[in-house]
């Protein structure tokens, strides 16, 4: 029996790339074929994923706002398509695979135009513009939260919620106990990006880090991502209030530092929450006030329904809000673990699995279809 091919359509960023990558490994160790339809982006994401091929396919964000912007961006999206219906009938995959965001958008009309198997997969608790275009016309639907805001009633209906799929050394912090501060020990504090950066952070969390009770900072080791022009800064703030940290643009260990994270700080990307939640780890999160229909605010509800989170909208934030919310939790051991357990119970770590049945199921059911 021949292996089946996924053509996986995803690129952009980390969030849209980073679960593509964990269900093409699920697949792939199931006996799949995987090709990655991507566009240029993609540069530098990219060189783990498990595809025996990358397809680069031509794509834009539509402005309709603006006919000036639209036309040419319109013409890129066609080519797109044009070149992905080529490479598609070429591959002749037994089904197509969408992360939403507008890279995915060329592979995923061009299957749709030609009447292929199609899945998407929106990661966010509201449905990405990109997604909405196709949803009514693809097969089937996985969705990451149980709330699917802006998408409709009909498309909702047969969404399947699996939650986000993570990184398998990710997926691995689930079976974990979580360790609270011990008294007089250690406290870790992670504080992470996000694909837009992290200047509010950079600048904010070492100000309010330095202005803890002496007794508290000298407990404290702090892990931060910060934007290249803010880590100089960041660093003399920590190394002033005598603070251990380690800053740096980018963790390429990030399983390992989570694991040791007593807290964590970061914004409201779906693959950051999803990540807390799988981690159990207990957060502050402040959504990126500018992120479209207000996405990263939705996703972070996840977790502060639970119990997991304290959300801190940026027109709400300062610095002595800042250093309120530090005091209090990392002060309070009880605390960060109720908090912890609550994360920890709305962490779906077997998403990639759910999503790779979904894939199977609904390519073995059209295939005797046709």
């Amino acid at each position: 029996m021949a292996q089946r091919l996924a053509v996986i359509a995803a690129g952009g960023t980390g969030g849209h790339l980073f679960p593509a990558q964990a269900l093409a490994e699920v697949l792939k160790a199931r006996g799949w074929r995987i090709v990655l339809a991507t566009d240029e982006r993609v540069a530098g994401l990219s060189d783990s994923f498990p595809a025996e091929e990358q397809v680069g396919l031509p794509a834009a964000t539509l402005s309709l706002g603006n006919p000036i912007r639209a036309i040419p961006r319109l013409w890129t999206i066609m080519r797109g398509v044009m070149k992905g219906r080529a490479a598609l009938k070429r591959l002749n995959p037994d089904i197509v695979v969408g992360f939403g965001g507008y890279p995915s958008l060329p592979a995923l009309i061009a299957a749709i135009s030609q009447g292929r198997t199609t899945v998407i997969h929106e990661q966010n608790a509201v449905m990405g513009r990109a997604n909405r275009l196709i949803a009514s016309r693809v097969t089937a639907i996985g969705c990451a939260f149980p709330t699917l805001q802006k998408a409709p009633p009909s498309v909702k209906a047969r969404a399947v919620v699996m939650g986000n799929p993570v990184r398998p050394e990710i997926r691995a912090l689930y079976d974990q106990p979580y360790s609270a501060p011990a008294p007089g020990g250690e406290i870790c504090l992670l504080v992470t990006g996000g694909s837009q950066g992290a200047r509010l952070l950079s600048e904010l969390v070492p100000a309010a880090v330095a202005k803890l009770p002496e007794a508290l900072r000298d407990r404290l080791f702090v892990m931060q991502q910060a934007r290249a022009e803010n880590m100089e800064a960041a660093r003399k703030t920590y190394i002033d209030a005598g603070v251990k940290a380690e800053v740096a643009p980018f963790f390429r260990d990030m399983a390992s530092r989570l694991a040791k994270a007593h807290m964590v700080i970061g914004r409201g990307g779906a693959g950051t929450v999803c990540e807390f939640a799988v981690a159990g780890k207990p957060a502050i999160l402040v959504p990126l006030q500018i992120a479209l229909d207000d996405d990263q605010g939705q996703n972070a509800l996840l977790l502060a329904e639970a119990g997991g989170a304290v959300v801190a909208r940026e027109h709400e934030l300062t610095l002595a809000s800042m250093t309120k919310a530090l005091e209090l939790l990392l002060g309070d051991p009880d605390k960060l673990a109720k908090m912890a357990a609550a994360s920890h119970s709305v962490g779906k770590p077997d998403a990639a699995e759910r999503l790779a049945d979904l894939v199977e199921r609904t390519a073995g059911a059209q295939a005797l279809l046709k």
